[in-house]
């Protein structure tokens, strides 16, 4: 069981690698001439693919580089070096997390407001999807001045930003939840003269949760996205978007696919912790698994 459930990942990771290495050798290999020919060197075919996998600033790093400098900057340096990965992914970590929950907890009250509110069921709700259609990279450099003009910089500007993307699956999936509950439901609640407070918390509320824990999944991955971007603007000198924009600066590409790696992990390991903890509530509900 065990390896046949291996096997199509090792499959998809062999795929990935090989054409992975052969961009590798395709893409540097132009430089890699170039340089040799103005040196007036000649190479065979075998020393040329090494020579394009071992470059210092390729155009595209082999695998094993971006491994290689991962390796260096998170095991052999100290977490609080500002060249260590961990010490930049701390910083993004930071951001993120302020901002999901603030991004939750804005989504959760907006979806209240809107299932228990006609006037504000039809005049919110168009607006919270229009809001999504701006682009972040035009308005995080709007959000950047405003806090800057107030005189609030560091962390509180970039987990605005991850806020206002992580608001609103949230604010979707739990209104979706907190009108899930089942008409017959919502008539034995009336039958037994509940208030509607008693309806929220004994129905609505247990009903949501699943829906709320599902989107809430999306929400920590783009609440992460928006981390990132609000690190570009400013010319950050620490975080993984700090990283990537020094990267970008000087050429150094194996840095960069580096910071995109670690970026990846954080997220699915946001992602899954969310989803264990879902499990888990499920499980003590009784409930399914919900996809929003």
């Amino acid at each position: 069981m065990i390896k046949r459930s291996v096997l199509p990942i090792l499959t998809v990771l062999g795929i990935i690698l090989t054409v992975w290495y052969a961009g590798t050798v395709g893409m540097n290999w132009r430089v890699e001439s170039e340089r040799l020919e103005r040196m007036g060197l000649e190479r065979t075919t075998m020393e040329m693919v090494e020579l394009t996998m071992s470059m210092e600033r390729p155009i595209l790093p082999a695998p094993h580089q971006v491994w290689a400098e991962i390796q260096s900057s998170v095991f052999e340096r100290s977490p609080t070096s500002r060249r260590s990965l961990v010490y930049h992914a701390w910083i993004t970590l930071s951001s993120t997390l302020v901002g999901f929950a603030m991004g939750t907890l804005l989504g959760v009250l907006l979806a209240v407001g809107i299932v228990h509110s006609r006037v504000l069921d039809k005049s919110l709700l168009p607006w919270i999807i229009a809001s999504q259609t701006i682009p972040i990279l035009a308005i995080a450099p709007m959000i950047i001045i405003v806090f800057n003009t107030v005189g609030v910089t560091g962390l509180l500007p970039k987990a605005f930003i991850s806020t206002y993307l992580a608001f609103f699956p949230v604010a979707i999936g739990m209104t979706k939840g907190l009108r899930s509950p089942e008409a017959m439901h919502l008539d034995l609640m009336h039958t037994y003269n509940a208030s509607r407070s008693e309806i929220f918390w004994k129905l609505r509320l247990p009903s949501s949760l699943p829906y709320l824990l599902a989107s809430m999944k999306i929400a920590v991955a783009i609440a992460l996205v928006g981390a990132i971007v609000g690190e570009l603007p400013t010319g950050a000198v620490a975080g993984l978007g700090a990283r990537l924009l020094s990267g970008s600066y000087y050429g150094q590409t194996i840095q960069i696919w580096s910071a995109l790696f670690m970026a990846a992990f954080m997220s699915a390991l946001l992602v899954y912790s969310i989803g264990w903890i879902g499990a888990w509530v499920n499980k003590r509900m009784g409930a399914r698994d919900v996809h929003v």
